[in-house]
């Protein structure tokens, strides 16, 4: 059997399928992820991604977060690829019950998702500090220098930043979901980034299923392990509602 036909079987046979996907879920939409050969900690600035996305520049030295931001976190024109669609049509199928996210680009929901655990926030969502308006992508994009609210306040995207916590409710219903999925699917990830990468140990299932480019920390324990896009594995599966 081959791995496409046993995916395809254990997806039929499943009820509540859970996706835990990063950065490479994405790249096939052209948002190059972190650590690929072509990705932002291959390339040159004046700090590395995990200094200018951290907590401390945010607070010491705001314009250079902002620049760096707005020129290397923002997509607009992002489009949904073969792999946000596939799981948008298996969720509406009665197949899949949830998908976890590293990734911020809300791409999943534009394909159609509605059950959707965002675990580093998204950059559509961004809040002024002082009286909580809220404020879309837009608004950040034409934006320059430090962007503020009408109040004076400082607008803050919802994405969380090195050296910040996971929100805890959507920590618990990830966790949640998949400790009850009867199939986990990790696709496009490298496994590295902590705490989310720890959220796959709470399945206790035997259809672990790793969809990945590169090797990762879960590939001794998957039952099946796809070496591939995401997009093009998810691309082949038939959707048969429950």
């Amino acid at each position: 059997m081959t791995e496409i036909s046993r995916l395809q079987e254990w997806i039929d046979a499943s009820r509540r399928i859970v996706f835990f996907g990063g950065a490479g879920v994405s790249t096939e939409s052209g948002i190059p992820d972190f650590r690929s050969t072509d990705g932002l900690y291959h390339q040159k600035y004046k700090y590395p991604p995990e200094e200018m996305l951290s907590r401390t520049m945010y607070e010491r030295h705001p314009e250079e977060f902002y620049d760096f931001y707005r020129d290397k976190l923002l997509y607009p024109d992002a489009k949904p690829n073969a792999a946000h669609r596939k799981l948008a049509e298996l969720e509406a199928a009665g197949r899949l019950s949830a998908i976890v996210t590293q990734n911020i680009d809300g791409l999943h929901q534009a394909a159609g998702s509605r059950t959707v655990y965002e675990l580093h926030g998204s950059v559509l969502r961004n809040y002024c500090r002082s009286c909580h308006t809220f404020y879309g992508l837009d608004f950040i994009l034409h934006s320059t220098g430090v962007p503020r609210c009408s109040c004076g306040g400082i607008v803050k995207p919802d994405v969380v930043l090195y050296e910040e916590s996971l929100d805890e409710r959507t920590l618990q219903r990830s966790v949640q979901a998949i400790a009850e999925a009867d199939m986990l699917i990790i696709a496009g990830t490298s496994l590295v980034v902590y705490p989310a990468s720890g959220l796959v140990n709470y399945y206790e299932g035997k259809r672990l299923v790793v969809i990945n480019r590169s090797p990762t920390p879960m590939d001794s324990r998957a039952d099946l392990l796809i070496s591939g896009s995401v997009g093009e594995v998810l691309g082949q599966i038939a959707v048969h509602p429950v």
